[in-house]
């Protein structure tokens, strides 16, 4: 049985008492080590660290002094020793139904190794920065991977963001080539990802920091090949409309740089604390931030939370909808799976195109056994009733990433998805944390509606008081973590300082994870939401000061304030307030404006959903914009507190006059 099977690999790999995983993580963690490939072997302390900012620098060291490649545990290890080569790693669905393609393990290998061939050729090393926009096509996994092959340091960018948010990412992680595709479709809707990728590129020489190579992936502009079970192309590709910028002196075509290139490629044998990837996460001051992760940690932890969380057998076949473009895609598309010698589907499109079936359609069409996926997109399928959510017969785990899930969406998904025979594992982690660490065990937790549950092994959460004070039994405070895992990031790329002031500073002798908890009675973590300036947007965090920067850089606007509202679908809503220069009226074209305004500088995920025209906004006496009470007219809420501090009380009863009711 599964629980059973969960259970059994527990004991397998801890062989200790549960207990002496908080105090002793290393003979699990090297226990798990055995399963991966070393060419060189870790001496000293499996697992060394400082959380203390009063005793020092704080540092992660995981394995330090082994060498490995993760690039040849995920792929030449299952090829060659695990004889996984013609074992399917990718199901590709595009955006079309009919648009298809299948990857077996020995065909990934092959072309990430062309691909390393060719970053070196275009001169890309060791340690150096790579810049990856793409849409959700193989050839992503590819670049990501064949970056990783040569010891290069890869940093994807959700290709929903736009040409601003690309250029900030490129230039605060130094990149030398940026690869991208000519363009894709999000449902009907044509994106020129290659305009865009221009845009950032300008924009990074206007800023004295020229990126001298682009290579683009043709996904539009050519015929697609390796089509299964279909004669003809399917509808809209290729895109005869696509007008696709081309700059000679800085743009490379992928598939000719391929022409001729072996597909054997020696892996660059990497440290263990050597840089793997840089993500950005938004930031609470409107700068995002470079997460960095490192090579042996995250492989470790990666590819163990996948086989347990998910209870991996060999015949399964796992979809996780997320984009590659977030650390879900990142840590449960590419390398937690491969990690495993699994079989993934990996999906361009919407989960309502070109209907509300079309995830459904998927599970059926590749028996899909274990399936991951977001709130927002249990809630937006929710709408639209039972019907649609037919068959589903091979499903066997049901997982939710990226936001609290509330009990309604929890129950829809375990009664009608799951048949009530599912499990549900409700994970909580972050960018930061590179893999789960609350979530239940398949069939082996009790599972309670909207609970993350319980930590992973050797994770050890705490809650604090506002005073730091660890608090015992059910209560609710801060969640805070006493201890590293294999997989946490160590540090924020190009300031230290500011990985130390986010994380550790506000309560010495613990990483700081943003986010309000509560346990119950049986232990279990209720994860609250964010508790910094901070807001999750169907599963995606947004920084309300990086929304205020760019509603501020208007021309019309003297000051703008976001808070979130709640949403039945993504969560959370923005909605902002506005103070306009004298003289400027507010009126919808400006709504229309300010709107592309934020969609320009940040992308779609942040355009505002509310904008509120406020003549003046809730201050303190000494000049602090008291949120508190602006999520309260959101919200329509009447009950305000203790307004005594408020220079000008009068502001408030204006702005519940002027709310909104409906969205912009």
């Amino acid at each position: 049985s599964m629980k059973s099977r969960v259970c059994a690999f527990m004991c397998k790999l801890m062989r200790l008492p549960l207990i002496a995983l908080t105090s002793c993580p290393a003979e699990f963690w090297g226990d798990v080590a055995k399963d991966f490939f070393w060419k060189t072997k870790h001496t000293g302390q499996f697992l060394d660290y400082n959380f203390d900012v009063t005793k020092g620098e704080i540092y992660i060291k995981c394995m330090e002094g082994a060498s490995t490649n993760i690039c040849y545990n995920l792929l030449d290890r299952n090829v060659h020793e695990k004889k996984l080569a013609d074992k399917v790693a990718f199901f590709w669905e595009g955006n079309e139904p009919g648009d298809e393609l299948t990857v077996t393990y020995r065909e990934l290998l092959q072309r990430v190794c062309q691909f390393a061939n060719v970053l070196k050729a275009q001169g890309v090393k060791k340690g150096d920065r790579v810049s990856i926009y793409m849409p959700m096509v193989v050839e992503l996994v590819v670049a990501m991977l064949a970056c990783v092959r040569i010891g290069a340091v890869h940093s994807i960018v959700f290709a929903g963001f736009s040409a601003e948010s690309l250029c900030e990412r490129i230039v605060d992680s130094q990149c030398c080539l940026l690869i991208t595709a000519d363009g894709f479709y999000r449902g009907d809707k044509l994106i020129n990802l290659k305009l865009l990728a221009d845009e950032a590129l300008q924009k990074c020489r206007d800023k004295g920091f020229p990126v001298g190579r682009c290579i683009m992936l043709k996904h539009l502009s050519k015929e697609p090949e390796g089509i299964l079970g279909s004669q003809s192309p399917p509808a809209k590709r290729p895109c005869p409309d696509l007008q696709v910028p081309w700059n000679p002196e800085v743009d490379l075509c992928w598939d000719a740089l391929l022409r001729g290139v072996s597909d054997e490629c020696e892996p660059e044998w990497c440290d263990s604390e050597d840089p793997l990837f840089i993500l950005y996460t938004s930031g609470s001051t409107g700068k995002p931030k470079g997460v960095l992760h490192t090579v042996s940690g995250y492989m470790l932890y990666t590819a163990t939370t996948f086989k347990v969380v998910f209870d991996h057998q060999p015949d399964d076949v796992y979809w996780c909808t997320a984009d590659i473009g977030w650390i879900t895609g990142h840590s449960y598309i590419t390398y937690g799976p491969l990690a495993n010698g699994a079989t993934s589907v990996l999906f361009e499109g919407l989960p309502t195109h070109p209907d509300v079936s079309r995830m459904w359609e998927i599970v059926d069409k590749y028996n899909v056994t274990k399936f991951y996926t977001a709130p927002t997109a249990i809630r937006l399928l929710m709408k639209f009733g039972n019907e649609p959510v037919y068959k589903r017969s091979s499903l066997k785990v049901l997982g939710t990433v990226g936001e609290p899930i509330n009990p309604e969406a929890w129950q829809w998904y375990y009664n009608v998805v799951g048949e009530k025979r599912c499990p549900i594992v409700d994970t909580f982690w972050q960018t930061e944390t590179g893999g789960h660490v609350l979530t239940p065990l398949p069939a082996a937790t009790p599972m309670k509606p909207g609970s993350a549950t319980l930590p992973f092994f050797g994770v050890v959460p705490a809650i604090l008081n506002e005073s730091g004070e660890e608090l015992e039994g059910p209560s609710e405070g801060y969640l805070v973590f006493k201890q590293p895992w294999p997989g946490v990031m160590r540090t924020i790329y190009g300031s230290h300082e500011r990985f130390e002031s986010t994380y550790f500073k506000k309560f010495p002798g613990y990483y700081v994870t943003g986010d309000g908890c509560r346990r119950d009675k049986d232990g279990y973590f209720w994860v609250t939401g964010r508790i910094d300036d901070m807001l999750n947007v169907s599963g995606h965090l947004l920084s309300t000061a990086e929304v205020e920067s760019a509603l501020v850089e208007h021309e019309a606007v003297a000051e703008a304030a976001v808070v979130g509202r709640p949403h039945p679908v993504k969560g959370e809503s923005l909605y902002c307030f506005v103070t306009l220069n004298d003289g400027v009226m507010y009126n919808s074209e400006l709504e229309v404006e300010l709107k592309k305004q934020v969609r320009e500088k940040i992308g779609a995920i942040a355009t505002p959903d509310y904008i509120q025209n406020a003549p003046g906004l809730p201050k303190t006496r000494s000049g602090k914009i008291m949120r508190r009470l602006l999520r309260k007219i959101a919200c329509d809420e009447r009950e305000l507190g203790d307004i005594s501090t408020l220079a000008d009380s009068t502001v408030v009863e204006q702005l519940f006059q002027n709310r909104c009711c409906t969205a912009v």
